[in-house]
Formats: C-alpha cells, structure tokens, sequence
C-alpha cells in the first residue's frame, strides 16, 4: 500500500513529540538512542510506550491474543516502514523503509540499525517518494527476498553479499512495481505487482504491464501470471496446508481480502471474496488491506482498516489490534508467539497465545 498521510491520533503524547526526530529514532523506555553502531541494551516490556488498544469481537480471539495484552512501541520516525520478517540465525527483525530505500533490523537488547542501503532502487537521481523494498521474506536456504518497487523486480541476498535478480519481467515486459510475497515449500515464490513504486503510479509513462498481478516464480526462473483480476493486490500468504493462498486487495473501491484454492500444479483458481472491508472503511479508520500473516490454526493476522484484523478460518472477524495507524504489514518473530507490525512510522509488537511461522529453513 503507498505511504499515508502520518496522523498522531491514538499515540501517547509522548510518541507524537518524538515524531519530529530524526528517521532513525529508537525508542526504549525512557530513554532514546540513534540507529548507529552503539547497542543499546532493551528495556523490561513494562517500561515500553505503548499505543492503540485491542478490541475484541468474538469469544475465539481470546485464546489468541491475550487478556491484558498491549502493543508496544519499539521504535518510531520512519516514513512508511513495512515488510516486517525474523531472521532466526541472527534473532533479529529486519525491515522496508520505503521512501528513505533502506532496510533497517531491530534485535532486542541491541536496539535498531541500518541493515541494507540502498534497498530497492539502485540507480542514479531520484525516483520517486516511494523507491525502496516493501515486503521482505526468507526463502528454505534463509537468504533474504525482497520486492524492490525502484528496480521493479524481487531480488534474493547471497550469502557472500550482493544481490540476484529473482524476476522483473513478465514475457519481456517490466514489472510495475512488486510489492509483497510469500514462499511455497515447492521453492516457488508468490508475488503481487500493483504499481505503487512508480513515481506516477498508475498513470506512470514507464509501466509496461496493463494489469496488476499475481505471480509465481518456480525454482527454475519460469514466472506464471495466476491472476490478473484484482486490482490493486497486495499483501499475500498461505494456509497452513498451503492448500489456500489469501491476497489482500488495497482499493478504496473495493477493499477486500480474497481467496484462492492452490492447485496441484502451483496455479490458482478464480478464487473468491475471503472478507469484504468495505464498511470498516466507511467508517473511516485509517488504512487499507495490506500485508498479511497466518497462524498455525489458520487465522488471519491482516493490516487493513484500524489496524490488524483477526480473521478465523471461516471468515469471522474475531477481534482487532487498533493501532491508531494506517498500519502497511505484519510478521510473526521470537518462538513464534509475537507478532511485529510496522504501522506508518512505527515498529510495533504485541505478544500472542497463538503461534505463527516462521519464514525460512
């Protein structure tokens, strides 16, 4: 989802005065370090700040999110952070800055540094407010994937440093602008491509593609259009039986979470309408379908209007976290039973009973 507007509404007044610091702010308890290379250690979890409240709908959503459960603010001052993913090898958390191109990690006792700079556009000049990664994953190695809007392409970290382009081209045509993904156990990597990264958008002289898709790329380079349909894709995910694939869909017309049944064959059906967000947008809470995290039972963890929405299997939405913000994505890091959520300018967490994937080998 583009960057929105940055609104205070819901954050302590001590959040919205640390709003005016530098970009790279790090917030712990009462004190605050730079993103540099001097650790700072973490706090206990009770000398936090906090933001947003936790509203709860449906009797389900207790064995899921604690009773007394609050988010916590890890840090704040990016300007459009998203993409949340926890590398277990390093037990850190890394994630997209959008608009400032740079990947930042976050490991707790350590506190916030720059992990990746330049992270989605490595050309000369400018390109745009929106040129850097968006949703990051592993793959089974654990090597880093990354939807890059400013190069229009999804790239794989090697290990000895650099970058291999994974695809940006579909039948010789430039991506738009890739832009979240998730990683089958075949190797294949799913992907949507609205057109957010370029710098006119939708209207921009330079987009090649007529359509905004869903996309698979096998192990071997071979990249399949699964649906075009949709029209502004976005955040993406399994079930746990990799039987079901959920794009979220981030139109103000129409904005929606569908499913798709995955075929033998890795290809899609004509999927169907999972949850319709219209009337939450309507009563204009800030945000949009966006990224997007399923647990182990099959319940949805979806940024969208309000915050992150719980959504069990069967389509109930069973609670909220409301952040305040218009909150771009989620992950799933430590044991599991945390979910980090990147919500406009801040990182957040809050602890779960629940327990999600974690991405890579």
């Amino acid at each position: 989802m583009p960057r929105r507007a940055r609104s205070t509404g819901g954050t302590s007044p001590r959040i919205r005065a640390l709003w005016a610091l530098p970009a790279a702010a790090l917030l712990l308890g009462a004190g605050m370090i730079a993103a540099g290379p001097s650790p700072a250690a973490e706090p206990g979890a009770d000398l936090l700040p906090t933001v947003g409240s936790i509203e709860r709908l449906d009797p389900r959503f207790d064995a899921l999110v604690p009773k007394g459960a609050t988010i916590e603010v890890l840090a704040s001052g990016f300007s459009w952070a998203e993409g949340p993913v926890w590398v277990r090898a390093e037990g850190h958390l890394l994630f997209s800055d959008i608009p400032h191109n740079r990947v930042h990690s976050w490991k707790p006792g350590a506190g916030l540094g720059v992990f990746l700079e330049p992270a989605g556009f490595t050309g000369p000049g400018a390109y745009g407010s929106e040129r850097g990664s968006n949703g990051l994953t592993l793959d089974l190695q654990g090597l880093l994937i990354s939807c890059e809007h400013g190069d229009r392409r999804v790239s794989r970290l090697t290990p000895g440093g650099g970058k291999r382009t994974v695809a940006d081209a579909y039948r010789g045509k430039r991506f738009n602008s890739p832009n979240d993904v998730a990683v089958h156990s075949s190797g294949a990597i799913y992907f949507t491509d609205p057109p957010y990264g370029l710098p006119g958008g939708f209207d921009d002289p330079r987009r090649e593609l007529d359509h905004c898709g869903v996309y698979r790329v096998t192990p071997d380079g071979t990249v399949t259009l699964l649906c075009d349909t949709m029209t502004r894709p976005n955040g993406i995910a399994f079930s746990p039986d990799e039987k079901k694939l959920y794009v979220a869909q981030s139109d103000p017309a129409a904005p929606i979470w569908r499913v798709f049944a995955v075929q033998a064959d890795g290809t899609l059906d004509a999927g169907k309408t999972f949850f319709d967000g219209t009337k939450l947008f309507q009563e204009r809470k800030k945000g949009l379908p966006d990224g997007l995290k399923v647990d182990t039972a099959g319940n949805l963890f979806a940024t969208g209007p309000g915050g992150v929405l719980v959504i069990a299997a069967d389509g109930t939405h069973l609670g909220t976290l409301l952040t305040g913000q218009a909150t771009a994505n989620c992950g799933f890091g430590d044991d599991g039973q945390t979910l980090y959520m990147t919500a406009d300018s801040l990182l957040c967490r809050v602890k779960l009973s629940t327990r999600g994937p974690l991405p890579g080998p």
